[in-house]
């Protein structure tokens, strides 16, 4: 999390959010040959839980749950040149939004886990606009059965959350939005559009 606290995140729903929107991240957890990740998606279960799958030959399957784990959402990004800026002495930076969340890991039960996949599939289903949507009823008869036996599934009880969108609102308004506009100029339409959406802070 940034240091600045001018770019904390504190509304919880906010993060949620920002975490089902983008419903793919990263889980870190400690092993015994040193730490490791896993690029995963997520799915909420209630306010404070998260569920997710491993493969089951992933370093991390074996280890997550013997201590704590976090789970990162990186949202926009854009690289921010001093010369965007209209004010004196500045030096280049990055801005970005980011969501972690931390707590304890635990198995999910053998058999909720079609339940979870199908809860998985549908919400994106959803978002890519497929109609019909993809279900596992496609699949031929134990095809999907036989896929399961190698994923893990894992409920965390989130008991951290920390978010950071660093979005030029420590300057001033109209350096800001000029700053969004080169931002859009380099491609980057998602994280203009959050540098214009939020509040100076100067």
């Amino acid at each position: 999390m940034h240091p600045d606290r001018s770019f904390h995140i504190t509304d919880r729903d906010l993060m949620r959010h920002w975490v089902e929107e983008i419903g793919f991240g990263m889980v870190f957890a400690q092993t015994p040959n040193g730490p490791r990740v896993a690029h995963i998606p997520v799915l909420f279960e209630g306010p404070d839980t998260l569920e997710f799958h491993l493969s089951r030959g992933n370093a991390l399957t074996r280890y997550i749950c013997e201590g704590d784990a976090l789970f990162v959402v990186n949202g926009p990004d854009s690289y921010i040149s001093a010369n965007w800026y209209d004010i004196p002495d500045q030096v280049p930076t990055w801005n970005y939004l980011s969501i972690e969340l931390e707590g304890a890991v635990s198995r999910i039960e053998r058999d909720a886990m079609p339940d979870l996949i199908d809860q998985v599939t549908a919400h994106h289903e959803a978002k890519a606009g497929e109609d019909p949507p993809w279900t596992r009823d496609k699949m031929a008869p134990g095809k999907f059965e036989g896929m399961l036996q190698g994923i893990v599934g894992f409920r965390m009880e989130i008991k951290a959350w920390r978010g950071t969108a660093k979005l030029s609102q420590n300057k001033p308004e109209a350096t800001r939005l000029a700053a969004a506009d080169k931002v859009e100029a380099s491609g980057r339409k998602a994280m203009a559009m959050l540098m214009r959406n939020v509040e100076s802070d100067a």
